[in-house]
């Protein structure tokens, strides 16, 4: 220990997802071993160390702070300030009463998965807390999902309504044990309990072991049972039960999107799905997301999980009762969000027993309440690269850091679709959880609180609110509420490039290549297929797929066989002829009376808006090889076209061409379609489909060539929700990087409409700083 005389003292600050990953616990444990005085306290959202020693052990702290830090932690930054020697005690480490906020941005940590020593004691006979389904420590348990406030102190969370027991205040106390200052300790005599509700029973029929044993007899049986979790309630069932999964589709208004797997470990997902490490690593990380990876032939599940698709969703129990679930059941369970297409997951009790209570066969409920609403994430490995499809629990809302500071508070709500929201203070971005599609009024409300949770936990008032330029999204009419001076619009495709770019620190010029379902365009038609001269302040559009109007609007999204019949009959003018329209197949096969109703409208210009997108061009594709005329979900149709070329290498392209049209350089699809009716004449689907991707891969290769030819830049960032299709993404980077350019793809912010808000809030802050 260092002597009074060539001892100093020193405040450390130590910002990021520091609170509850452990870390106050962390620092006594180092600060004690290295013979430091002072003590340690959640302050706001960051932790603030008092200390006192030689020099040299101070810098040695600092160091050892960011190195040793507990697995779950993020550390931004540390403020090193000298402090008056007299304040600091000169001898022992305490962990004091948290204090508040001192001006830094307040950080929510993601819930963590249960840690491997609280699994063994969840198995272990001799263990106190054997079979408890809440137990937790230090470095796992429920965080986002039970915080009322902050700092992160037990008083601050829905576990104030359960005092410890004498034996948990006495682990809580002990600096020597894993449950020092974990806020959620509990155990079976003092914590929550589960409550088992027959199906039509408003009361429980039993509780703790008795609920948990009735719930999966239920399931056993072939049941279905909706199970309370850590943000939501989930609809629980055996995975190879097809009578369940038939239940389940109906109960869930879900006729075909597929449902993810839980399994126990690593060795039964590779059961189900081939692993590599990538794909392990992400499965056994703390997050715990669902990973789509290829589906082994003869997979002990039902085929109605993922219906003629090649890929499951696979994941591993990340809390106690899911582990407990998963151990007595011995099988792969299907678990999915409890809701009916297109509302919110339940959180609360009552709502949950009257909605999801008569869909099912019970509900396993608990008394601990749930203060946010998160759904699971949901991740995929491209071309080796980690990326993330919905940025939920495990992720959210764990903040990022922008590439541009913003001058004022933002407020970004992002779009209509996957929906999410980023609140930004300074260069400190929350992407808030996924909050869904806002179609209905329910979904909006669960918009709007999690807005309010957000903005009130980080201490956040948004100055600027950020939104899509489409005018009608509801995001963008919330956004409408306040004066043009404290609002700005971002177009679509922008913002989709932008994520990207400032999840890689990138403020431009990059090129953009911005492929997806359909956003505003500055010309008033519909774009999604669109190569863009960007920087986070502005872009140029320098390259685009060809246009096709869509008979009936919204319609054509649900039903290709009419986004098809648009292409053949009415695609922009580029120099090619239009193919004939086949009088047999799937387009041959429509009443004549809809074919002709199209035809009017498109001659006419009656609700046909034109778009250049490209995931209606994979649309029209899909429908025009029988992979589907209608679908129940958006983005269905490319879904089915990329499993159908699973499994195929990479083919010769069929037929594309690019033309020079009013400046910019147009990908002209018809001599692609022309092809893909001849080709699909003698040639298997999955070789058609195969080669499809091909053409577009090389025809966004060659787009992009041009662009990096005209302007000298050769950085690319790819976003938009085409690019969740692995073959394409793996396609473009293949041959992009055969051009020697530098190309980045989104990886902890979706690539698809979930990472709108994120870019508006990059380009907003950039926007509001000049530059």
């Amino acid at each position: 220990m260092a002597t009074a005389t060539t001892s100093r003292a020193a405040r450390i600050e130590v910002h990021g997802t520091v609170q509850g990953v452990g870390f106050r616990p962390f620092v006594y444990r180092l600060a004690t071993a290295m013979g430091l005085a002072g003590d340690v306290r959640n302050a706001g959202g960051h932790v603030e160390i008092r200390v006192r020693g030689a020099d040299p052990e101070l810098a040695a702290l600092s160091d050892r702070l960011v190195a040793e830090a507990p697995p779950a932690a993020r550390i931004s930054r540390l403020l090193v300030t000298d402090l008056p020697a007299t304040t600091v005690p000169e001898a022992g480490f305490r962990v004091v009463a948290s204090g508040a906020a001192t001006g830094a941005v307040p950080e929510v940590p993601p819930d963590l998965a249960t840690c491997a020593a609280c699994v063994r004691e969840l198995f272990d006979p001799a263990d106190r807390r054997h079979r408890y389904p809440f137990l937790n420590c230090a470095d796992c348990g429920p965080r986002a999902t039970v915080i009322e406030d902050l700092p992160y102190d037990r008083a601050r969370t829905t576990m104030s309504r359960f005092p410890m027991c004498s034996a948990c205040r006495a682990e809580y106390l002990d600096p020597a044990n894993r449950r020092f200052h974990a806020e959620p300790i509990a155990c079976a005599d003092c914590g929550p309990r589960l409550a088992w509700h027959p199906a039509g029973a408003d009361e429980p029929a039993d509780v703790g072991v008795d609920a948990l044993a009735a719930a999966e007899d239920a399931i056993a049986r072939g049941g279905l049972v909706a199970v309370k979790g850590i943000g939501g309630y989930q609809l629980v069932c055996d995975a190879s039960a097809e009578a369940a999964l038939t239940r389940l589709r109906a109960a869930k208004h879900r006729p075909g999107k597929p449902f993810a797997i839980m399994v126990g470990d690593l060795r039964a997902a590779d059961r189900l799905v081939p692993l590599d490490e990538e794909a392990a690593a992400l499965l056994g990380s703390p997050a715990r997301p669902v990973v789509l990876l290829p589906r082994r032939d003869h997979a002990p599940v039902a085929a109605a999980v993922a219906p003629n698709l090649p890929v499951l969703g696979v994941f591993l129990p990340y809390s106690p009762l899911h582990h407990l679930l998963l151990a007595d059941l011995a099988r792969p369970l299907v678990v999915t969000s409890g809701n009916r297409s297109g509302e919110p997951i339940a959180t609360e009790d009552r709502p949950a027993l009257t909605r999801l209570g008569p869909l099912t066969d019970g509900v396993l409920a608990h008394d601990r309440p749930i203060t946010a609403r998160y759904d699971d994430s949901v991740c995929r490995v491209v071309a080796g690269r980690p990326t993330t499809v919905r940025r939920a629990r495990g992720y959210a809302p764990a903040p990022r850091t922008l590439p541009v500071p913003s001058p004022r508070p933002l407020l970004a709500v992002g779009g209509h679709l996957k929906n999410t929201v980023t609140l930004v203070d300074g260069d400190h971005a929350v992407l808030g959880p996924h909050v869904g599609d806002l179609a209905d009024a329910d979904t909006l409300d669960a918009f709007h609180e999690t807005i309010r949770q957000l903005t009130r936990l980080h201490a956040v008032d948004p100055d600027v609110v950020v939104h899509d330029a489409h005018p009608g999204y509801l995001s963008s009419q919330y956004a409408r509420r306040r004066p043009a001076s404290r609002r700005l619009a971002v177009q679509h495709h922008h913002a989709h490039v932008a994520a990207t770019a400032a999840e890689h620190g990138l403020r431009g010029p990059f090129l953009g290549v911005a492929y997806d379902g359909l956003g505003l365009g500055d010309d008033g038609t519909l774009w999604g297929g669109e190569i863009l001269l960007a920087s986070l302040t502005g872009y140029r559009r320098v390259g685009r797929f060809g246009r096709a109007p869509l008979p009936g609007g919204e319609a054509a999204v649900r039903r290709p066989a009419r986004t098809a019949l648009g292409y053949l009959l009415g695609a922009e003018p580029l120099g090619s002829p239009a193919p004939e329209l086949p009088a047999d197949g799937p387009l041959g096969r429509l009443p004549r009376g809809e074919v002709e109703l199209v035809r009017r409208m498109i001659d006419r210009g009656v609700n046909c808006p034109p778009a250049s997108s490209a995931g209606r061009l994979f649309d029209a594709v899909a429908c025009l090889l029988g992979l589907g005329g209608a679908v129940s979900y958006e983005g269905e149709a490319a879904v089915r076209l990329e499993a159908a070329a699973h499994g195929r290498g990479d083919l010769r392209a069929l037929a594309w061409r690019l033309v020079r049209r009013d400046g910019l350089w147009v990908y002209d699809p018809l001599p692609t379609l022309r092809d893909v009716l001849t080709a699909s004449r003698e040639a298997p689907v999955a070789e058609v489909a195969a080669r499809f991707h091909t053409a577009v891969a090389e025809a966004t290769a060659a787009l992009v060539e041009q662009a990096a030819a005209a302007t000298g830049v050769r950085t690319v960032c790819l976003g938009g929700g085409v690019f969740q299709n692995q073959r394409l993404t793996r396609l473009v980077l293949d041959r992009l990087a055969a051009l020697d350019l530098t190309t980045h793809l989104p990886g902890q912010v979706p690539t698809n409409d979930g990472g709108l808000s994120f870019g508006q809030a990059a380009v907003a802050a950039a926007v509001l700083t000049g530059g």
